[in-house]
């Protein structure tokens, strides 16, 4: 008998990954543990300092475990980065669902004991999606995951039944590029199965793990407000709110487009974003435009990104502005994104929160939440006053 940890840095899809070769090790009758002999670690190449926070995890990992394996997007993009290693660290640039194979069968098959053991989180991930058929100048993602392709929605829908019989009350729905999911097949595009896949006996919460701007469309907007058990959150990049800028990334929108969708969920849904700062295009008058845009679109919540050039991309050489000016518009931009974030909380009265780990939790809406409750349990709450981490609950 072997046993094993993962561990995952960037993405919802990275977590993806590490769960998909945690359950073939689990099926085969390995256990997991903290101070195990294998380590399996699904890495991030969106910026070179993700990448190096991935070589960093790998390196501690040789440490205190006999094996491991370095996979996801950092592996399949700069496999050199972990050149250099020692001997029981092993790079497997694969697609996810090549790696669960290889990580297993390298291992070693022994049984199927624990063939339908839990995941360790309070919600579920399932992936419907992956890879991306577009090609953003600055965007590694088409090299690292391939073009888009699907999941049969069947498989989907069985997955999350499976994943509530467990004991998830909430689902993620994740993906490169969600709005891309189609089973043709079947007859199935995003709108079809979030309704379908809400309707899951059991479940209490359903949620998009990240959507493009150019698939809000009218029929997901209808079908997130018609669907009961939709969380009131959605996560649209932006990355710039600069025209200009949005056109030398080769976005496919521009800001009044990205405006114009939104607008219907505005009242009910908080969005949250991700913003690259630095890009080669953003001068000052473009940074101030995004500033504006932000607070134009209601979002609340940004996660910022310093430019930083992907091999093979169309502006891997091209990086004309200072590291420092980079981080001056990131801190400003995280402000702006604190201060909207507590406007949303100010506003809030009372919620029903998933507490997903001790002294916290997320509500409908995914805002933050400040209560003394079990892990895993939904938790009505009322809003007693707010903090600069979140919303201190008081029981309703």
């Amino acid at each position: 008998m072997t046993t094993f940890r993962v561990d995952f840095l960037g993405c919802k899809v990275s977590h993806a990954v590490v769960h998909e070769v945690r359950e073939a090790l689990l099926r085969d009758g390995h256990t997991e543990r903290a101070n195990a002999d294998v380590a399996v670690i699904s890495t991030c190449c969106v910026t070179n300092e993700a990448v190096a926070k991935s070589r960093k995890a790998a390196a501690r990992a040789a440490r205190t475990h006999r094996r491991v394996y370095v996979t996801g997007c950092g592996a399949n993009l700069q496999g050199d980065a972990f050149a250099n290693l020692p001997p029981n660290v092993t790079v497997v640039a694969k697609r996810s669902e090549e790696t669960a194979a290889f990580v297993a069968g390298d291992v070693g098959a022994i049984g199927c004991v624990q063939a339908d053991a839990r995941i360790d989180r309070v919600r579920a991930f399932v992936k419907i999606q992956d890879g991306c058929s577009f090609s953003c100048n600055f965007c590694v993602i088409p090299l690292v995951r391939g073009a888009s392709r699907s999941r049969s929605a069947d498989a989907v829908l069985a997955e999350i039944r499976r994943r509530v019989h467990q004991g998830h009350r909430e689902v993620v729905l994740t993906g490169i590029n969600l709005g891309c999911f189609r089973d043709r097949g079947a007859g199935y595009d995003l709108p079809r199965l979030v309704r379908e896949a809400g309707e899951t006996p059991g479940l209490e919460r359903l949620r998009l793990s990240s959507i493009e701007i150019n698939h809000v469309n009218d029929a997901l907007v209808t079908a997130l407000r018609e669907t009961p058990t939709v969380s009131k959150h959605l996560h649209v990049p932006l990355q710039s709110g600069d025209d200009g800028v949005l056109r030398a990334m080769r976005r496919r929108y521009t800001t009044d487009t990205y405006l114009r969708r939104l607008a219907p969920l505005a009242d009910e849904f908080n969005i949250t974003s991700d913003v690259i700062v630095g890009f080669p295009a953003e001068d000052d008058t473009a940074f101030e435009t995004t500033l504006h845009t932000v607070e134009r679109a209601g979002i609340t919540k940004v996660h910022v990104f310093p430019y930083s050039p992907r091999p093979g991309t169309v502006t891997a050489a091209d990086d004309p502005i200072p590291p420092q000016l980079k981080k001056d518009r990131g801190a400003r931009l995280r402000e702006l994104s604190h201060e909207l974030c507590l406007r949303r909380w100010s506003r809030k009265v009372d919620d029903v929160v998933l507490v997903d780990r001790p002294g916290r939790g997320y509500g409908d809406d995914y805002s933050p939440w400040l209560v003394d409750a079990p892990v895993g349990a939904f938790v009505h709450v009322r809003a007693a006053a707010v903090t600069e981490e979140g919303i201190l609950a008081e029981a309703a």
